[in-house]
C-alpha cells in the first residue's frame, strides 16, 4: 500500500493539486467510505473513525457529505405502506 499511495502523491503534485485540495478529497472518501460501511449510522461510523460523532457531524457539513440513512428509508417505506 505505501508504494501505491507513493505514486498517487507523486502524481497528484505534478499535477498541481494543492495540499488543502487533496486532503479535503482523501477526508471525503474516507469518511464516506466509513459512512457506507456503517450504512448510514453515524455514532458506529464516528467510533469507527476514531472520532466524536458531534465531530463526524460538523466534517460531514464541512465536506457536504450525506449519510445514507437506512432506517430513514425503512421508516419512509413504512409511512407509505400505510
Amino acid at each position: 500500500m505505501k508504494e501505491t499511495l507513493e505514486a498517487l502523491v507523486a502524481e497528484m503534485v505534478e499535477k498541481g493539486i494543492l495540499f488543502d485540495e487533496a486532503r479535503a478529497e482523501f477526508e471525503r472518501r474516507f469518511i464516506q467510505r466509513v459512512l457506507d460501511l456503517a450504512h448510514g449510522n453515524r455514532s458506529n461510523a464516528a467510533q469507527t473513525l476514531g472520532m466524536h460523532r458531534n465531530t463526524l457531524s460538523r466534517k460531514m457539513g464541512e465536506l457536504h457529505l450525506v449519510a445514507d440513512n437506512h432506517a430513514d428509508a425503512r421508516k419512509s417505506t413504512r409511512s407509505a405502506r400505510a
